[in-house]
């Protein structure tokens, strides 16, 4: 795995020395910041407080920085109370005593790449093979080292072998938090529970006889249990990515959506406690994967910086990667904001498996 270092700005030069201190004011009202409030990006951003430069240790896209107790914290507007000390400021290069650091994590931009050069940008025409051995790399080390969050779509669940490959890589122990929706959960339990997803069985493609039918027997059928967890142990379940959550412990997050059916029990049907829960999870992670969900994709990316302090002070990067069959999908990403999003454009559903076999998560039957 590549080495990441993380170089701080230089303090000791003069547009740092002489900045002025950042400006902070009252917020007049809850959830109501003052009108030349600063929003926060995707990278290390610095508040110049009493002489000292305080870097915003948790941050948060399109959010408001804080000064609370000596140090920056980054809060949704909806979090503001009135009279909470907010910074304010829209420069970034330390006029106001703010500054932006977008290259904490290279040389600045490179010298040695030509200007014009031909596939820059990462499309369906892309060789993503270096992209997977880094990934390989990345997973490998962050297992043991760092935080793993999976974004999933509900492509996973209508296929058995990516539903067998995700469950391996649930096993060997490369996911620590799963974040999706109430599609993915409830065909997933269809498929341990009837062998369908969406009507349509999960080896053969073939719809059954009443398989319409399928996903809300199963949504019936976890209601009346009260739980997914209590549901998978009653009725004897023993394969997929819910069992293999629930049986090696790994949290997951299920944000409802307007079209849901039923939903299931765990599925959140407040966007804000979604939210809350999502970024719960976010918050301390190193490696992020979106898969096959543009709005999933995009909410995370937006409450994922680029960068992460551990506990012991130093300051790494997050590495995050949208997969996804839609050019559209990765390029929408990077035009919310989230710039160091890295794209590979292919068919989840082979990427999983392709994954689980270098990661030595597929078993064969």
């Amino acid at each position: 795995m590549k080495e990441y270092f993380y170089t701080e700005p230089d303090f000791t030069k003069d547009e740092f020395r002489n900045a002025p201190e950042a400006r902070f004011e009252k917020a007049p009202a809850d959830g109501v910041a003052p009108e030349d409030f600063h929003a926060m990006s995707i990278f290390p951003e610095y508040f110049k407080v009493n002489g000292e430069w305080l870097l915003a240790e948790e941050s948060r896209m399109d959010c408001v920085p804080l000064l609370s107790n000596g140090s920056i914290e980054v809060v949704e507007f909806r979090r503001i109370k009135a009279g909470d000390l907010v910074a304010v400021g829209r420069t970034e290069n330390c006029e106001e005593g703010i500054y932006v650091h977008p290259y904490g994590f290279t040389e600045g931009k490179s010298e040695d790449k030509d200007v014009f050069a031909f596939r820059t940008s990462r499309s369906r025409e892309t060789a993503f093979s270096v992209d997977y051995d880094e990934l390989y790399d990345i997973l490998r080390y962050e297992k043991n080292h760092g935080k793993i969050v999976w974004v999933m779509g509900p492509a996973f669940s209508f296929d058995h072998d990516a539903r067998k490959a995700f469950s391996g890589i649930i096993r060997e122990g490369y996911v620590h938090a799963l974040l999706a929706g109430n599609a993915l959960a409830t065909h997933d339990l269809e498929g341990a529970y009837l062998k369908t997803a969406l009507g349509q069985d999960i080896y053969t493609q073939k719809s059954v006889h009443n398989g319409h039918y399928n996903h809300l027997q199963t949504i019936n059928r976890v209601r009346y249990h009260g739980s997914i967890k209590k549901f998978i142990e009653t009725e004897g379940l023993s394969d997929g990515i819910m069992y293999s959550c629930e049986k090696k412990g790994v949290p997951y997050v299920l944000g409802g959506s307007i079209r849901d059916d039923g939903p299931l029990p765990e599925v959140y049907g407040n966007a804000y406690d979604a939210q809350d829960a999502m970024r719960a999870e976010v918050r301390g992670a190193t490696t992020v994967i979106c898969m096959a969900t543009m709005l999933h994709s995009i909410a995370v990316g937006n409450m994922t910086p680029s960068y992460r302090v551990m506990s012991d002070g130093t300051v790494r990067p997050v590495h995050f990667y949208c997969v996804d069959l839609s050019e559209f999908t990765i390029n929408k990403l990077a035009d919310r904001g989230s710039l160091s999003a890295k794209g590979i454009v292919t068919n989840v559903q082979d990427f999983i498996v392709h994954l689980a076999k270098a990661l030595d998560a597929w078993e064969e039957i």
